[in-house]
């Protein structure tokens, strides 16, 4: 991850759970990585403490099966480290929250938040991509995955404008 995502994923943090701690960096492969049963995380970052905060983006309906994902990699993150993990879910406003609010008993130390927003996060990705294009700054894999997977994770209605970024933007750096 470059430092240009790296300061927007912070942003994110900090502005949409309110999270001032200080996050030193992307938690290394050999740190983060888990059994490979167990759902793998999204943007995975150290705090300064030695703290673990995981961003997500939900675009499915949150429902039992998406909770106990998320539970498990917490459980796997602090099972492995025994650092606190704070999971941070960013649900758009059409994607139904399915589970009410409850205690979740664990011998690990973790918090799981959701934050519902207006935006489309499809839309903030491809806007993300699109501003680096334009500043002249090179796409990395992870870029070119994403930009891949927009297709796929946007509402259906959306997918051939999506398609068709994906192809233009590809068309651009090959």
């Amino acid at each position: 991850m470059n430092e240009k995502d790296f300061n927007i994923r912070t942003k994110v943090i900090r502005e949409t759970f309110n999270d001032t701690r200080a996050i030193k960096c992307a938690t290394p492969e050999n740190i983060r990585e888990v059994d490979e049963d167990i759902y793998p995380g999204g943007d995975i970052f150290t705090t300064e403490d030695g703290d673990f905060i995981d961003l997500e983006f939900q675009m499915d309906d949150f429902n039992e099966d998406e909770l106990v994902k998320y539970v498990e990699l917490a459980e796997a993150l602090y099972k492995k480290n025994q650092r606190h993990v704070s999971i941070y879910i960013i649900c758009t406003n059409d994607v139904n929250v399915c589970v009410k609010e409850c205690e979740i008993k664990s011998e690990a130390d973790f918090t799981i938040k959701l934050a519902c927003i207006q935006e489309d996060p499809c839309k903030l990705v491809l806007n993300v991509i699109k501003d680096k294009i334009k500043n002249g700054d090179l796409l990395n894999g992870d870029d070119i995955f994403a930009l891949s997977l927009l297709p796929m994770m946007c509402n259906p209605k959306e997918r051939n404008y999506y398609r068709k970024e994906y192809f233009r933007i590809m068309n651009r750096i090959s």
